[in-house]
């Protein structure tokens, strides 16, 4: 983390370069602390004219900036409730894109990853074919011994930018002060949580600054795709992976958004739209892990027709009432049970108890009722969500940190699978998969898993039971033991009581007091 003083300069760079581009003068003032709508409307002032669409704006700045920024960005695309809708809009196409660094830079990084220069760990290793603001991509050859032959097998190796985690670290102290000054100007920022918002994205950063971490996210969802016949990521080589280097197989496919290759290739759009959309809901649901970077440029089709997912430096966990959650709100979407969408947000503890659940069920209503009235290509999960989040602000509804990446994922996934079936039925596609979830997991079946459950609970209880009896004898037989000759406070006890009145502190003074003269009346009577 950085001094005050170096954080304070670092917004002032920052606000520079966003008014420069004309990014602060777009954001939406609701909710701002008193006098920021005035300072935004003097960065006008500065602001640089013939810079382009906003999105091409957005994208200049965040890029100048470095990063940590970039990924800022990409990461407020999922709050349309802080950014305002239209800037939400372009972050959600801002490109990961950043220089590449050199050659030497990569050299250095396999002599400390694997003791040994690039030429001995690889057979061929070429330039780089892409670079992100965490990493680069290499297309590289590799020689193994398998079955008293050698083999040789295109790979993909992805190698972590130099000083990367230095810089995100002071960035993000920048971040964090930033946030923390939001949320103790205005209320809003507290409702928004600016600074859990913040924790997430360190978190998020951080994993991915490990490449040993993103191997085993790719291990585990394979583990738990395996059995789906269309969709799989690719293997990881373990022996050629460190912290500053992965090395997983060379995927020979169409990437997604190349729409002609993928007709020409005799691939189903509306099929392939689809899979999209039923798979992330598959890993949310089923397996309560899922990849949170679906966008177009990591997935490709292979030669059989399956969604090849890669770079799993993002990913998204949903515990089992988080799971729940999320089926039981699609499905009452699905099945316009408004009073039952209503009922989960209050089981789930989202929204405060003080509200009344029909006043909630009403709000959902007047959201969902009009998806249900139009047509198929003009239901919107991204537009329901920006309608949720106007609504859970008028219900005190605080920003659940652990969605965040869910519903980031989901507008993602949304736009991408638009983009092979314009037409595409959202709620019809997700009902089998929402369906499944809930007859597994709330119907019969599942309730009779509950009890069976509960059943060996009471089971080891009462196998326990004698180990605690027994404890609790050997507690009393000590207590007994400390009291017969009386009792005696230690000198830290009557040490701090002094500290306490020394404080004039005397509510903790009255409490320690209270204890001390219960300790002796236990000893006495």
């Amino acid at each position: 983390m950085g001094t005050p003083l170096g954080d304070a300069l670092r917004l002032v760079r920052a606000g520079y370069v966003l008014a420069r581009e004309g990014v602060l003068s777009r954001l939406d003032f609701g909710g701002a602390p008193p006098g920021a709508a005035e300072a935004f409307t003097l960065a006008r002032l500065i602001e640089r004219r013939g810079a382009g669409s906003g999105a091409a704006r957005l994208s200049a700045a965040l890029t100048r900036l470095g990063p940590s920024y970039v990924k800022l960005g990409q990461f407020l695309a999922t709050r349309p409730d802080v950014v305002g809708p239209e800037l939400a809009k372009d972050l959600e196409t801002l490109q990961d894109r950043m220089p590449p660094f050199a050659q030497a830079e990569v050299d250095a990084a396999m002599l400390r990853t694997f003791d040994r220069p690039a030429s001995e760990v690889y057979e061929t290793l070429g330039p780089p074919i892409a670079a992100a603001s965490i990493a680069q991509v290499h297309r590289g050859t590799a020689r193994d011994e398998e079955a008293g032959r050698a083999v040789t097998r295109t790979v993909a190796v992805k190698v972590l930018r130099p000083d990367v985690q230095r810089r995100f670290r002071t960035d993000l102290g920048s971040f964090y002060r930033a946030a923390r000054l939001g949320e103790q100007l205005s209320a809003e920022g507290q409702r928004l949580r600016l600074v859990a918002i913040v924790d997430t994205l360190a978190r998020s950063v951080s994993m991915e600054m490990d490449l040993r971490l993103e191997a085993a996210a790719l291990s585990e969802l394979g583990q738990n795709t395996a059995e789906d016949g269309d969709f799989r990521v690719p293997a990881v080589d373990w022996d050629r992976t460190g912290r500053e280097v992965l090395t997983t197989e060379w995927i020979d496919g169409i990437k997604l958004n190349d729409l002609a290759g993928l007709s020409a290739a005799g691939h189903d759009l509306p099929e392939l739209g689809r899979i999209v959309m039923q798979s992330f809901l598959r890993h949310a649901l089923r397996d309560g892990f899922f990849h949170a970077d679906m966008h177009p440029g990591n997935l490709f089709v292979d030669a059989e027709g399956r969604l090849v997912a890669v770079d799993c430096g993002i990913m998204g966990r949903l515990d089992q009432k988080e799971r729940r959650f999320l089926a039981e709100i699609l499905f009452g979407f699905i099945t316009r049970n408004w009073r039952r969408t209503a009922e989960v947000h209050f089981e789930a503890g989202y929204v405060p108890r003080h509200h009344s659940v029909d006043d909630f069920a009403q709000a959902i209503r007047a959201i969902g009722e009009p998806i249900h009235s139009r047509r198929a290509d003009q239901i919107s999960m991204a537009k329901l969500l920006t309608l949720l989040f106007e609504v859970t602000a008028l219900f005190d509804m605080k920003t659940r940190p652990e969605l965040l990446l869910l519903q980031k994922t989901m507008v993602v996934v949304e736009g991408v699978a638009r983009s092979l079936d314009p037409q595409l039925n959202m709620w019809r596609t997700a009902e089998p998969v929402v369906r499944a979830y809930i007859e597994r997991n709330l119907g019969p079946a599942a309730r009779i898993g509950e009890v069976a459950d509960g059943v060996s609970a009471l089971g080891r209880g009462v196998q326990a039971l004698p180990m605690l009896v027994a404890h609790g004898q050997r507690i009393a037989a000590q207590l007994d033991e400390a009291t017969r000759e009386g009792l005696a406070l230690a000198p830290e006890t009557v040490k701090a009581i002094g500290r306490a009145e020394g404080r004039g502190n005397r509510w903790t003074s009255v409490a320690l007091w209270i204890i001390a003269a219960l300790l002796a009346w236990q000893v006495f009577h």
